[in-house]
C-alpha cells in the first residue's frame, strides 16, 4: 500500500515539474530565466545563443529572425533581418542594424580573421590597417584589389571617405575609449559604432567564440559554429595530456630595453597551460586591471625568468627574431638564460594575434614544441625556432 502511494506521489511530482517547464517556457538547452530575457518591443523571445567560453557578450533570438546582442558593459545591438521592420517602442540606447550589413569600417584588428573565417569579407569596406600590415592573406588581398579601402587608423579615421562611400558601421576595439571624441564624431556623421570586448576574455577559445557574434551580425551563424567547433575539437585532443612541468617565458624587448610580458591571468598563459606547460610567472599583474601586458625592468625579469625551460619570444608588435645573435643584440643578458643555453627559444609569427579564429591551432603548436623532438617541429604554423 505504501509503495503504491509513493509511486502515485512521484508521478504527481514529475507532472508538476513538467508543467512548470511548459509554463515558464524553459527547456533543457536554454538556461536563461524569464527575468534575464530583454524585452524588445513586441518581439517574441525564442532562445539564447549557447556560449561555451565567452563571457563578454550574449545573444537573444526572437521570432522572425531578430537577434539582440548584449555586450558586457557596452552596447545593445538589435539585428533586423533583411526585409524586417524595426519594432515599435524599443529603448533609445539600442543600436539598430538592418541586414544585409555592408561597408563596415573594421578597426578591431582581432575581428578581421573571425569575419574572414566565415567568408564575410564582402561586408568589410574599410580597414584601419594598410594591406602590408595584415597577416591574414584574404584581408591583405582584398585591400590590394581595392575591395577593402584603408580609411585611417582608429584615432584618425578618414571621415570624408567613410561618409562619401556610405559606411554605416564601425567595429572598434576598446582602444577607442582613449579617443572618445572619435566615437562621438563618427556617430555625429551617422556612422554607428560597436565596441567589441573580446580582448577582455580570459580563456583563449572565448576569444575565438566571438566568431558567433559576427555570425549573427552577418547572417552566417552556421559558418560561425563550424569555425568555433573546429578549434574546440583541436583543444579537446589535448584534454588528457599530462602537464610536462616545463616552464615558459613569453615576452618581448621594447625599444627602451625593458621587458613586456603577460599577466598571469591572461589568455596566453592559459594557452601555455592547456598545451601542457607552465607559465613562469604565477602571480604577475593586477587582476583588477583590464590590461593584458606587464612592463618589467630587465633586472626584475632576469631574476624571475632566467631558469625558464622555454622562451616564446613575442614578435606580434616588434620585429621577428631569426637568430640567437639577433636575440642577444636586443639584450646580452639573455645569454645567461637556461632556455638560450639549451636552444629552446622560439619566436612567434606575425600572424599569431591576428588569427583569432585559430587559437586552438596555436595551442596545438605550443604542445608540439613542448613534447616533440622530430620533424614535426619544422611544420608549425605560428612559431619558428630561433637558431
Amino acid at each position: 500500500m505504501r509503495s503504491k502511494k509513493l509511486k502515485s506521489f512521484t508521478s504527481i511530482v514529475i507532472v508538476l515539474v513538467m508543467l512548470l517547464f511548459v509554463l515558464t517556457g524553459c527547456s533543457s538547452g536554454d538556461k536563461t530565466s524569464s527575468e534575464d530575457i530583454p524585452k524588445v518591443g513586441d518581439l517574441k523571445y525564442e532562445n539564447t545563443l549557447e556560449l561555451k567560453y565567452a563571457e563578454q557578450f550574449k545573444v537573444y533570438n526572437y521570432e522572425g529572425g531578430y537577434s539582440l546582442i548584449k555586450i558586457t558593459e557596452g552596447d545593445d545591438i538589435l539585428i533586423i533581418p533583411e526585409g524586417g521592420k524595426v519594432p515599435q517602442d524599443i529603448e533609445d540606447n539600442i543600436i539598430v542594424l538592418q541586414q544585409p550589413i555592408d561597408d563596415i569600417y573594421m578597426v578591431a584588428t582581432s575581428a578581421m580573421s573571425l569575419v574572414s573565417s566565415i567568408d564575410g569579407l564582402d561586408s568589410i569596406g574599410f580597414s584601419c590597417v594598410e594591406a602590408d600590415g595584415w597577416y591574414i592573406e584574404a584581408a591583405a588581398e582584398a585591400m590590394r584589389q581595392g575591395r577593402i579601402l584603408y580609411a585611417g587608423k582608429y584615432s584618425a579615421p578618414d571621415y570624408e571617405m567613410l561618409v562619401g562611400k556610405n559606411c554605416g558601421l564601425a567595429v572598434e576595439s576598446t582602444m577607442i575609449l582613449h579617443n572618445p571624441e572619435v566615437k562621438e564624431k563618427l556617430e555625429e556623421l551617422g556612422i554607428k559604432v560597436i565596441i567589441e570586448r573580446s580582448s577582455y576574455e580570459t580563456h583563449p577559445l572565448a576569444r575565438t567564440e566571438w566568431v558567433k557574434l559576427y555570425g549573427v551580425l552577418l547572417g552566417k551563424q552556421k559558418e560561425a559554429e563550424e569555425v568555433f567547433e573546429r578549434e574546440v575539437s583541436i583543444m579537446n585532443e589535448l584534454e588528457n595530456i599530462e602537464n610536462t612541468g616545463k616552464t615558459v617565458a613569453f615576452f618581448y624587448i621594447n625599444s627602451n630595453g625593458g621587458v613586456v610580458t603577460r599577466k598571469s591571468d591572461d589568455y596566453v598563459p592559459k594557452m601555455i597551460e592547456i598545451a601542457g606547460g607552465k607559465y613562469i610567472f604565477e602571480d604577475l599583474g593586477d587582476p583588477e586591471k583590464r590590461t593584458s601586458t606587464v612592463n618589467m625592468q630587465l633586472e626584475q625579469f632576469y631574476a624571475s625568468a632566467k631558469d625558464a625551460d622555454y622562451i616564446f619570444y613575442n614578435s606580434s608588435i616588434v620585429s621577428e627574431v631569426r637568430s640567437m645573435e639577433e636575440l642577444l643584440q636586443l639584450s646580452p643578458v639573455l645569454a645567461d638564460f637556461k632556455a638560450v643555453k639549451e636552444g629552446n627559444v622560439w619566436c612567434t609569427g606575425k600572424n599569431l594575434f591576428q588569427e583569432t579564429d585559430k587559437l586552438g591551432s596555436v595551442i596545438r603548436d605550443m604542445n608540439t614544441i613542448l613534447t616533440s623532438e622530430d620533424e614535426s617541429l619544422d611544420k608549425l604554423d605560428y612559431f619558428f625556432k630561433v637558431k
